[in-house]
């Protein structure tokens, strides 16, 4: 039970205070202990024990923001999951990955998707995309403690900005560190320990101005080539049918790939591979 519940099953006078926008702020006074930064973690060091998630990809187009992550989690080196889904929709506009500690970051991301729906029933408006951003940096910062005993959580956070400055650039994408540090991307970038690897295959084919669809392609073949190379990644597996989430941002709203599209694009990935293996 939540800290400050009364059995009698009337609500604690925190719910009847003036509210705030923020659910993060609203749920540390309310039921603190259900914030994952905010939970007791083992003295020594904690991050073999729980799977981890790996490779998240993000790439500018001229419509918005192409998403993609592979499916595999890891724990040491054992492979925990072969399925896990990394990215998600944060809200209408916008797109979370994560890379990291898997059970911590799926809860972070949902309270972030919770926070976001919070403050626009509150306010009445949306965020703007900076102010997505800064908000899921100070629930990052928070896991701190965490991150320090090894169950970091690392998210890449991308969105079509309603307002852009640079109109040609609706597209717009954030990345982080354990610290909660804040960094805007320009082109694309990628986390996780695959990372490395995908954003070299980008550097070669990245080019300002890419299609939607041609990101779509471009951000497989980009998991493929980290999959190469890095044991905790996962490249598409044709026998079991397990292919990359592949979401994008754009005018539109948030959509996913569906099996079908992303079976065609990954199918045509391997098979120009099996040809060419260098890419």
């Amino acid at each position: 039970m939540a800290a400050g519940f009364d059995p009698s099953g009337r609500l604690p006078d925190v719910f009847f205070e003036p509210g705030t926008s923020s659910f993060t702020q609203f749920l540390s006074k309310a039921a603190p202990e259900l914030l994952p930064g905010r939970r007791p973690v083992p003295p020594q060091l904690a991050g073999d024990v729980a799977p981890h998630g790996t490779t998240i990809i993000a790439i500018q187009t001229a419509e918005g923001v192409v998403m993609a992550g592979d499916r595999r989690a890891t724990m040491g080196n054992l492979i925990a999951s072969r399925d896990i889904e990394k990215v998600h929709p944060a809200d209408a506009y916008s797109l979370i990955g994560i890379a990291g500690t898997a059970g911590i970051g799926i809860e972070l991301m949902r309270i972030f998707q919770v926070e976001l729906e919070h403050y626009e029933k509150t306010e009445g408006a949306m965020l703007s995309l900076d102010g997505k951003a800064n908000r899921l940096a100070g629930m990052v910062r928070g896991n701190l403690g965490a991150a320090m005993q090894g169950l970091a959580v690392v998210p890449l956070f991308a969105g079509y900005d309603l307002t852009p400055a640079d109109p040609a650039r609706p597209g717009r994408i954030f990345s982080f560190d354990v610290a909660g540090g804040l960094y805007e991307e320009t082109g694309y970038d990628a986390v996780g320990s695959g990372s490395l690897f995908a954003k070299s295959a980008l550097k070669k084919k990245f080019r300002p101005g890419v299609s939607t669809q041609d990101a779509i392609v471009l951000a497989v073949e980009a998991l493929y080539d980290a999959a190469d190379d890095d044991t905790a990644t996962g490249g598409p597996d044709l026998t079991r049918k397990i292919y990359p989430v592949v979401m994008t941002a754009t005018a539109d709203g948030t959509h996913r790939l569906t099996d079908t599209e992303i079976t065609a694009i990954a199918e045509q990935v391997v098979s120009g591979r099996m040809e060419n293996p260098g890419g």
